[in-house]
Protein backbone atom coordinates (compact mmCIF):
# COMPACT_ATOMS: atom_id res chain seq x y z
CA UNK A 1 0.00 0.00 0.00
CA UNK A 2 1.47 2.89 -0.94
CA UNK A 3 2.58 5.87 2.15
CA UNK A 4 0.41 9.11 1.71
CA UNK A 5 0.78 12.40 3.55
CA UNK A 6 -2.82 12.64 3.35
CA UNK A 7 -4.33 10.58 5.67
CA UNK A 8 -8.39 11.54 5.36
CA UNK A 9 -10.65 13.32 2.73
CA UNK A 10 -13.82 14.95 2.01
CA UNK A 11 -14.67 13.06 -1.11
CA UNK A 12 -17.06 16.19 -2.78
CA UNK A 13 -18.99 13.83 -5.35
CA UNK A 14 -21.38 11.15 -5.78
CA UNK A 15 -22.63 8.50 -8.37
CA UNK A 16 -20.22 6.25 -10.11
CA UNK A 17 -17.51 8.99 -9.64
CA UNK A 18 -17.86 9.49 -5.96
CA UNK A 19 -17.94 5.31 -5.35
CA UNK A 20 -14.92 5.35 -7.64
CA UNK A 21 -12.74 8.15 -5.33
CA UNK A 22 -14.38 6.40 -2.21
CA UNK A 23 -12.92 2.83 -3.33
CA UNK A 24 -9.62 4.29 -3.94
CA UNK A 25 -9.47 6.10 -0.59
CA UNK A 26 -10.26 2.70 0.80
CA UNK A 27 -6.94 0.82 -1.45
CA UNK A 28 -4.64 3.63 -0.50
CA UNK A 29 -5.61 3.66 3.11
CA UNK A 30 -7.18 7.18 3.33
CA UNK A 31 -10.24 7.90 5.36
CA UNK A 32 -12.83 9.00 2.88
CA UNK A 33 -16.07 10.90 4.06
CA UNK A 34 -18.67 11.17 1.72
CA UNK A 35 -20.97 13.67 1.69
CA UNK A 36 -24.85 13.59 0.27
CA UNK A 37 -28.45 15.46 -0.05
CA UNK A 38 -31.12 15.15 1.99
CA UNK A 39 -32.38 12.80 -0.52
CA UNK A 40 -29.51 10.59 -1.03
CA UNK A 41 -28.40 9.63 2.66
CA UNK A 42 -28.38 5.77 2.05
CA UNK A 43 -26.53 6.68 -1.99
CA UNK A 44 -24.07 4.20 -2.70
CA UNK A 45 -21.33 6.73 -2.00
CA UNK A 46 -22.69 7.16 1.19
CA UNK A 47 -23.09 3.23 2.20
CA UNK A 48 -19.02 3.15 0.80
CA UNK A 49 -17.47 5.48 2.93
CA UNK A 50 -15.69 5.61 6.28
CA UNK A 51 -18.39 8.38 7.30
CA UNK A 52 -20.94 10.72 5.81
CA UNK A 53 -21.56 14.45 6.12
CA UNK A 54 -25.12 16.45 5.26
CA UNK A 55 -25.45 18.96 3.03
CA UNK A 56 -28.54 20.25 2.50
CA UNK A 57 -31.43 20.01 0.31
CA UNK A 58 -31.74 17.90 -2.87
CA UNK A 59 -31.44 21.00 -5.84
CA UNK A 60 -27.47 19.96 -6.39
CA UNK A 61 -27.07 24.00 -6.26
CA UNK A 62 -28.39 23.96 -2.54
CA UNK A 63 -26.23 20.54 -1.75
CA UNK A 64 -23.36 18.65 -4.01
CA UNK A 65 -22.60 22.12 -5.72
CA UNK A 66 -23.10 25.06 -2.81
CA UNK A 67 -19.77 26.29 -2.00
CA UNK A 68 -20.22 27.24 1.62
CA UNK A 69 -22.24 23.84 2.43
CA UNK A 70 -18.74 22.21 1.00
CA UNK A 71 -16.52 23.63 2.99
CA UNK A 72 -18.26 23.59 6.61
CA UNK A 73 -18.79 19.62 5.88
CA UNK A 74 -14.85 19.59 5.64
CA UNK A 75 -14.83 21.22 8.51
CA UNK A 76 -17.34 19.61 10.65
CA UNK A 77 -15.92 16.53 9.53
CA UNK A 78 -12.55 16.71 10.65
CA UNK A 79 -10.73 16.01 7.51
CA UNK A 80 -7.16 16.82 6.13
CA UNK A 81 -8.28 18.23 2.97
CA UNK A 82 -11.20 18.38 -0.11
CA UNK A 83 -10.61 15.92 -2.86
CA UNK A 84 -13.09 17.26 -5.58
CA UNK A 85 -14.78 14.72 -8.12
CA UNK A 86 -16.42 16.26 -11.11
CA UNK A 87 -14.90 19.18 -13.19
CA UNK A 88 -17.88 21.55 -11.93
CA UNK A 89 -16.35 21.42 -8.48
CA UNK A 90 -12.86 20.41 -9.30
CA UNK A 91 -12.53 23.57 -11.61
CA UNK A 92 -14.41 26.12 -9.31
CA UNK A 93 -11.65 28.72 -7.96
CA UNK A 94 -14.33 29.95 -5.75
CA UNK A 95 -14.42 26.79 -3.90
CA UNK A 96 -10.88 26.11 -4.32
CA UNK A 97 -9.93 29.44 -2.42
CA UNK A 98 -12.68 28.76 0.20
CA UNK A 99 -10.80 25.37 1.56
CA UNK A 100 -7.60 26.66 1.38
CA UNK A 101 -8.84 29.56 3.28
CA UNK A 102 -10.16 27.42 5.91
CA UNK A 103 -6.71 25.70 6.31
CA UNK A 104 -7.57 22.61 4.66
CA UNK A 105 -5.45 21.09 1.45
CA UNK A 106 -7.31 21.53 -1.65
CA UNK A 107 -6.61 18.76 -4.29
CA UNK A 108 -6.46 20.44 -7.57
CA UNK A 109 -4.61 23.07 -9.18
CA UNK A 110 -4.42 26.65 -6.96
CA UNK A 111 -7.64 28.57 -7.42
CA UNK A 112 -5.36 31.05 -9.11
CA UNK A 113 -4.10 29.00 -11.52
CA UNK A 114 -7.77 27.74 -12.38
CA UNK A 115 -8.82 31.43 -13.06
CA UNK A 116 -5.89 32.21 -15.35
CA UNK A 117 -6.54 29.11 -17.22
CA UNK A 118 -10.42 28.86 -17.86
CA UNK A 119 -10.82 26.16 -15.38
CA UNK A 120 -14.43 26.64 -15.48
CA UNK A 121 -15.62 23.37 -14.72
CA UNK A 122 -16.52 21.96 -17.71
CA UNK A 123 -15.58 18.59 -18.75
CA UNK A 124 -14.11 18.94 -22.20
CA UNK A 125 -16.49 16.92 -24.88
CA UNK A 126 -14.44 18.34 -27.55
CA UNK A 127 -13.32 14.99 -30.26
CA UNK A 128 -9.89 15.19 -29.55
CA UNK A 129 -7.89 15.89 -26.31
CA UNK A 130 -5.19 14.48 -24.12
CA UNK A 131 -4.99 13.63 -20.17
CA UNK A 132 -1.60 13.67 -18.45
CA UNK A 133 -0.62 14.50 -14.46
CA UNK A 134 1.48 17.90 -14.28
CA UNK A 135 4.08 18.38 -12.04
CA UNK A 136 6.78 20.99 -11.88
CA UNK A 137 9.39 18.70 -13.66
CA UNK A 138 6.13 18.44 -17.15
CA UNK A 139 3.92 16.33 -18.26
CA UNK A 140 3.48 12.84 -16.89
CA UNK A 141 1.52 9.65 -17.92
CA UNK A 142 0.26 11.80 -21.16
CA UNK A 143 -2.72 10.36 -22.70
CA UNK A 144 -4.30 11.55 -26.09
CA UNK A 145 -7.76 10.90 -26.37
CA UNK A 146 -10.85 10.45 -28.60
CA UNK A 147 -14.20 10.90 -27.97
CA UNK A 148 -17.59 10.18 -29.27
CA UNK A 149 -20.35 12.69 -28.03
CA UNK A 150 -23.96 12.58 -27.38
CA UNK A 151 -25.84 15.81 -26.65
CA UNK A 152 -22.22 17.50 -26.22
CA UNK A 153 -21.01 15.25 -23.38
CA UNK A 154 -18.62 12.60 -23.65
CA UNK A 155 -19.90 8.84 -24.29
CA UNK A 156 -17.43 7.09 -25.30
CA UNK A 157 -12.94 7.70 -25.00
CA UNK A 158 -10.57 5.74 -26.53
CA UNK A 159 -6.80 5.81 -27.28
CA UNK A 160 -6.44 7.07 -31.20
CA UNK A 161 -4.69 4.44 -33.02
CA UNK A 162 -2.31 7.15 -34.00
CA UNK A 163 -1.26 10.30 -31.48
CA UNK A 164 -1.04 12.89 -32.59
CA UNK A 165 1.21 16.41 -31.76
CA UNK A 166 -0.04 18.07 -28.38
CA UNK A 167 -0.62 22.14 -28.46
CA UNK A 168 2.87 23.62 -27.85
CA UNK A 169 0.31 25.40 -25.14
CA UNK A 170 -0.28 22.28 -23.76
CA UNK A 171 3.62 21.70 -22.54
CA UNK A 172 3.47 24.91 -20.74
CA UNK A 173 0.65 23.89 -18.20
CA UNK A 174 3.71 23.36 -15.67
CA UNK A 175 5.39 26.68 -15.88
CA UNK A 176 2.15 28.14 -16.08
CA UNK A 177 1.08 26.51 -12.50
CA UNK A 178 -1.12 23.62 -13.12
CA UNK A 179 -0.64 21.19 -10.79
CA UNK A 180 -2.34 17.90 -10.33
CA UNK A 181 -4.57 15.87 -13.14
CA UNK A 182 -5.95 18.03 -16.35
CA UNK A 183 -8.02 16.95 -19.01
CA UNK A 184 -7.84 19.28 -22.22
CA UNK A 185 -9.59 19.81 -25.72
CA UNK A 186 -8.15 20.10 -28.61
CA UNK A 187 -9.59 22.79 -30.76
CA UNK A 188 -10.49 21.40 -34.75
CA UNK A 189 -7.62 23.89 -35.52
CA UNK A 190 -5.31 21.87 -33.69
CA UNK A 191 -4.80 24.31 -30.66
CA UNK A 192 -5.75 24.08 -26.91
CA UNK A 193 -9.21 24.31 -26.22
CA UNK A 194 -10.80 23.63 -23.07
CA UNK A 195 -9.00 23.04 -19.61
CA UNK A 196 -10.60 20.60 -16.84
CA UNK A 197 -9.31 19.90 -13.52
CA UNK A 198 -11.18 16.77 -11.77
CA UNK A 199 -12.04 12.74 -12.11
CA UNK A 200 -13.71 13.12 -15.71
CA UNK A 201 -14.48 10.18 -18.12
CA UNK A 202 -11.76 9.95 -19.51
CA UNK A 203 -9.39 9.69 -16.73
CA UNK A 204 -10.23 5.94 -16.88
CA UNK A 205 -8.87 6.28 -20.25
CA UNK A 206 -5.84 6.98 -18.50
CA UNK A 207 -5.87 4.98 -15.22
CA UNK A 208 -6.26 1.98 -17.73
CA UNK A 209 -3.66 2.87 -20.49
CA UNK A 210 -0.61 3.19 -17.67
CA UNK A 211 -1.78 1.17 -14.56
CA UNK A 212 -1.86 4.03 -12.31
CA UNK A 213 -4.79 5.63 -9.72
CA UNK A 214 -5.86 8.76 -10.73
CA UNK A 215 -7.17 9.82 -6.95
CA UNK A 216 -3.50 8.57 -5.87
CA UNK A 217 -2.03 11.37 -8.28
CA UNK A 218 -4.33 13.97 -7.17
CA UNK A 219 -3.60 13.37 -3.71
CA UNK A 220 0.33 13.37 -3.99
CA UNK A 221 -0.17 16.64 -6.01
CA UNK A 222 -2.25 17.32 -3.25
CA UNK A 223 1.23 16.59 -0.57
CA UNK A 224 3.42 18.22 -2.20
CA UNK A 225 6.78 17.81 -4.11
CA UNK A 226 8.08 14.90 -2.41
CA UNK A 227 5.16 12.92 -2.43
CA UNK A 228 5.02 13.77 -6.10
CA UNK A 229 8.35 12.16 -6.34
CA UNK A 230 7.75 9.25 -4.77
CA UNK A 231 4.62 8.50 -7.34
CA UNK A 232 4.17 5.37 -8.82
CA UNK A 233 6.03 4.63 -12.64
CA UNK A 234 2.98 2.84 -13.98
CA UNK A 235 3.09 0.38 -16.50
CA UNK A 236 4.25 0.53 -20.44
CA UNK A 237 1.31 2.45 -22.04
CA UNK A 238 -1.05 0.38 -23.65
CA UNK A 239 -4.60 1.31 -25.31
CA UNK A 240 -7.62 2.21 -23.20
CA UNK A 241 -11.20 2.65 -24.03
CA UNK A 242 -14.09 4.35 -21.50
CA UNK A 243 -17.65 4.51 -21.78
CA UNK A 244 -20.81 5.67 -19.40
CA UNK A 245 -23.86 4.34 -18.83
CA UNK A 246 -26.75 6.96 -18.98
CA UNK A 247 -30.26 6.68 -17.42
CA UNK A 248 -32.44 8.29 -20.05
CA UNK A 249 -35.40 9.00 -18.09
CA UNK A 250 -36.68 12.72 -18.86
CA UNK A 251 -34.97 15.34 -16.44
CA UNK A 252 -36.34 15.26 -13.02
CA UNK A 253 -38.03 12.10 -12.97
CA UNK A 254 -36.80 9.38 -10.30
CA UNK A 255 -36.60 5.94 -10.70
CA UNK A 256 -35.31 2.74 -9.00
CA UNK A 257 -33.17 0.40 -10.13
CA UNK A 258 -33.67 -3.09 -10.07
CA UNK A 259 -31.23 -5.12 -11.50
CA UNK A 260 -27.55 -5.05 -11.20
CA UNK A 261 -24.97 -2.81 -13.28
CA UNK A 262 -21.61 -3.03 -14.00
CA UNK A 263 -19.76 -2.52 -10.92
CA UNK A 264 -22.85 -4.14 -8.26
CA UNK A 265 -21.83 -7.21 -7.30
CA UNK A 266 -18.72 -9.66 -8.52
CA UNK A 267 -16.53 -8.04 -10.88
CA UNK A 268 -16.81 -8.61 -14.77
CA UNK A 269 -14.58 -11.53 -15.53
CA UNK A 270 -11.72 -10.22 -18.71
CA UNK A 271 -9.83 -11.67 -21.07
CA UNK A 272 -6.27 -12.34 -20.52
CA UNK A 273 -3.87 -9.38 -21.08
CA UNK A 274 -7.27 -6.80 -20.18
CA UNK A 275 -7.52 -4.72 -17.14
CA UNK A 276 -11.15 -3.86 -17.16
CA UNK A 277 -13.06 -2.40 -14.38
CA UNK A 278 -16.56 -1.47 -13.84
CA UNK A 279 -18.05 1.44 -11.24
CA UNK A 280 -21.34 1.94 -10.60
CA UNK A 281 -23.39 4.34 -8.62
CA UNK A 282 -26.43 2.24 -7.83
CA UNK A 283 -27.01 -1.31 -6.59
CA UNK A 284 -30.26 -3.18 -6.91
CA UNK A 285 -33.07 -0.90 -4.69
CA UNK A 286 -31.51 2.18 -4.85
CA UNK A 287 -33.37 4.95 -5.88
CA UNK A 288 -32.48 7.41 -8.90
CA UNK A 289 -33.11 10.36 -8.06
CA UNK A 290 -34.56 12.68 -10.37
CA UNK A 291 -32.47 15.78 -9.56
CA UNK A 292 -29.00 15.23 -10.80
CA UNK A 293 -27.09 13.66 -14.07
CA UNK A 294 -28.52 10.30 -14.57
CA UNK A 295 -24.84 8.69 -14.67
CA UNK A 296 -25.23 5.11 -14.26
CA UNK A 297 -22.29 3.05 -14.81
CA UNK A 298 -18.74 3.74 -16.44
CA UNK A 299 -16.68 1.11 -17.94
CA UNK A 300 -13.07 1.52 -18.49
CA UNK A 301 -10.87 -1.08 -20.20
CA UNK A 302 -6.98 -1.05 -21.19
CA UNK A 303 -5.38 -4.11 -23.52
CA UNK A 304 -2.74 -4.36 -26.44
CA UNK A 305 -5.16 -2.35 -28.81
CA UNK A 306 -8.38 -0.41 -28.67
CA UNK A 307 -9.99 -2.94 -30.60
CA UNK A 308 -9.73 -5.90 -27.86
CA UNK A 309 -10.48 -2.45 -25.33
CA UNK A 310 -13.57 -2.18 -27.21
CA UNK A 311 -14.56 -5.54 -27.21
CA UNK A 312 -14.24 -6.19 -23.44
CA UNK A 313 -16.21 -3.10 -22.38
CA UNK A 314 -18.44 -3.84 -24.87
CA UNK A 315 -18.81 -7.43 -23.47
CA UNK A 316 -19.19 -6.08 -19.58
CA UNK A 317 -22.20 -4.11 -21.01
CA UNK A 318 -23.72 -6.35 -23.25
CA UNK A 319 -26.80 -9.15 -21.71
CA UNK A 320 -27.69 -6.20 -19.11
CA UNK A 321 -30.59 -7.87 -16.67
CA UNK A 322 -33.69 -5.31 -16.47
CA UNK A 323 -32.09 -2.89 -14.48
CA UNK A 324 -36.00 -1.07 -13.79
CA UNK A 325 -34.75 2.71 -15.70
CA UNK A 326 -34.05 2.88 -19.37
CA UNK A 327 -30.65 3.52 -20.23
CA UNK A 328 -28.47 4.23 -23.63
CA UNK A 329 -26.81 1.05 -23.07
CA UNK A 330 -27.65 0.15 -27.06
CA UNK A 331 -26.14 3.39 -28.32
CA UNK A 332 -22.82 2.99 -26.34
CA UNK A 333 -22.57 -0.71 -27.29
CA UNK A 334 -22.72 0.63 -31.24
CA UNK A 335 -19.69 2.88 -30.78
CA UNK A 336 -18.06 0.82 -29.27
CA UNK A 337 -18.57 -1.84 -32.04
CA UNK A 338 -17.35 0.34 -34.88
CA UNK A 339 -14.33 0.69 -32.65
CA UNK A 340 -13.86 -3.49 -32.13
CA UNK A 341 -14.23 -3.58 -35.44
CA UNK A 342 -11.70 -0.67 -36.03
CA UNK A 343 -13.89 1.04 -38.12
CA UNK A 344 -13.93 5.32 -38.28
CA UNK A 345 -16.45 6.89 -36.26
CA UNK A 346 -19.00 8.89 -37.92
CA UNK A 347 -17.51 12.98 -37.58
CA UNK A 348 -19.89 15.38 -35.81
Amino acid sequence: MPQLEIESVLVAGRGPAGCAAVAACERLGVKAVAVHSESERSARHVRLADDAVLLGPAPAAESYLAVDRIVEAARRSGVEAVLPVPPALAGNARLAAAVIGAGLRWVGPDPEVLERLGGDGVEPASERGFLAWVTAEGLRFTTPVARDRAAGIARVSWTPGVPEQLPSAARRLPELGWRGLVTVGISPDGELGEVAAGLSLDMAVLERAHGVDAVELALRSAAGPRDTAAAPSGSEPRSAVAVQLRSTLAPGTAGRITGRLPGSGRPPGSAPGVDLVAVTGYDPGDRLDGWYDALLATVSAGAADTATAARAASEALAGLPETGVPHDGAEVCAVLGRLAADEALPRG
